[in-house]
């Protein structure tokens, strides 16, 4: 740390209501530790913002210091990008406060709030919004991404769902977007990740969300080729209430599961059914056109219960390398490919998901928000998981390998959260589509010198 960046440090001390953490502080070490193990990031500091006054402060000091600056959420970024080596990380996680209006069926949330926090909050009026499948998750940016989920299908994207946001500027200004204010940069916030702005809250449409129905149905791994010709031709035609992510996984061991099947490679689908729970018979009763099922599993939840049921086996501090795809059909291709790398997963906890994004997702039109996929059907990743930093190598050429060949099979783009390190840039113009140079007039608009390009970054036009 330079004479400079500690002078500057100091007077952020004197300045923000929230700590400032560097290295020679005692927090230092956790603070900045983030959920991906893989990533291993010394900042100058790690600036924890409790309120929209402190991040106002922060942007000014470090813009006019010309310090770098990553901003941190709940800090779920697999690619790490709320670090930056001999920066400053401005870290929203003092902030994880919710307030919910039934009478109005809205939800304002934090920026540094989890979806653990906006689940516990909006679940005692039975509301909910889509977002994400693991309550660890940061609402910021699952929702600056897009964000898709359980709910996806009966009620859209996360960002679909977003009613306005309180952003502070690359100037140290704070605005609100919405549709009636800056709805320029508002149609940006939704898809274009954290280019524009660092959000203090969100406010959100919720919807009547109680007790939802998990449901679960595993076949053997050589049985990819099959389930996944029948889900690709069931999927798109069921019901909205049936959300269903097809998964290829190794049996943990653990409930529900029974001991036999422990440790096995399988195939399968995590459904969420959100109608009448007599009724969800009848909706997966095409499932057994497959065949029965070797392990078949139904309850009823509350909707927390489904958004945590990931927490404890995917734990903070496991080695993690993701990369992802958008899909409007799966190919026999695809089907191959996956089948292929099913039969190989080089972990316990490594995995590959396709998530729906149709059904409510295609309500809106492909320019409505700045996220350009609307005619995709699934939203794809491959992740390489283990609690072994012995095995990060092993995990990334295993994601690689299969993404390489999976992608020609793609639409081209991906869901932004879903982008890994060291991929090439113009995967961030691929993902925007025809949306790119309207996003990067806006970045010129709100942010011209880039000061917010820790990320998945779109410049700004010249």
């Amino acid at each position: 740390m330079n004479g400079t960046t500690r002078t500057t440090l100091d007077t952020m001390r004197d300045a923000l209501r929230g700590p400032v953490i560097g290295p020679r502080d005692p927090e230092y070490r956790s603070a900045r530790t983030i959920y991906n193990a893989m990533i291993d990031k010394y900042p100058a500091a790690v600036v924890r913002c409790r309120d929209a006054a402190d991040v106002m402060a922060a942007v000014v000091l470090l813009r006019d210091e010309g310090l770098e600056c990553a901003v941190r959420g709940g800090g779920h970024s697999g690619a790490g990008l709320c670090l930056v080596d001999d920066g400053v990380t401005i870290d929203l996680s003092p902030m994880r406060w919710v307030h919910v209006d039934p009478a109005e069926r809205t939800a304002t949330v934090g920026g540094g709030a989890t979806l653990h926090d906006l689940d516990h909050a909006s679940h005692a009026f039975q509301l909910a919004t889509p977002a994400g499948i693991q309550s660890t998750t940061g609402v910021g940016g699952l929702t600056l991404g897009g964000g898709h989920g359980h709910l996806t299908r009966r009620y859209g994207l996360t960002a679909d769902n977003l009613l306005s946001a309180d952003v502070v500027l690359a100037d140290g200004t704070c605005v609100t977007a919405s549709n009636t204010t800056h709805p320029d940069l508002f149609w940006a916030l939704r898809g274009g990740g954290g280019n524009f702005g660092i959000v203090t809250s969100f406010t959100f449409r919720m919807h009547p969300v109680d007790t939802v129905v998990l449901a679960l149905t595993l076949w053997p791994v050589d049985r990819t080729p099959d389930l996944l010709r029948w889900y690709r031709e069931f999927l798109p035609i069921a019901p909205q209430d049936l959300n269903g992510f097809f998964a290829a996984l190794t049996v943990p061991p653990a409930p529900p599961f029974p001991e036999e099947i422990h440790g096995q490679k399988t195939c399968g689908v995590v459904w969420c059914w959100t109608g009448d729970p007599e009724l969800l018979g009848t909706a997966l009763g095409p499932v057994d056109d497959l065949g029965p099922p070797a392990f078949r599993f139904a309850t009823p939840l509350p909707y927390p219960a489904l958004q945590a049921m990931f927490d404890e086996l995917l734990p903070a501090g496991l080695q993690w390398y993701w990369r992802g795809n958008l899909f409007d059909r799966i190919t026999d291709d695809a089907v191959a490919v996956h089948a292929k790398y099913a039969e190989n997963l080089p972990t316990a906890l490594s995995t590959t998901h396709l998530y729906p994004v149709d059904g409510a997702a295609h309500r809106l039109g492909p320019d409505d928000t700045a996220w350009a996929y609307r005619d995709a059907v699934w939203s794809g990743v491959i992740a390489g998981i283990d609690p072994d930093p012995d095995n990060a190598e092993r995990l990334r050429q295993w994601c690689v390998d299969y993404w390489e060949e999976l992608h020609p099979h793609s639409m081209g783009g991906t869901y932004v959260n879903f982008m890994g390190t060291g991929e090439a840039p113009d995967r961030v113009r691929a993902t925007y589509r025809d949306h790119y140079g309207r996003l990067a007039a806006i970045k010129s608009t709100y942010d011209p010198q880039n000061f917010f390009h820790a990320n998945q970054n779109i410049e700004p036009a010249a």
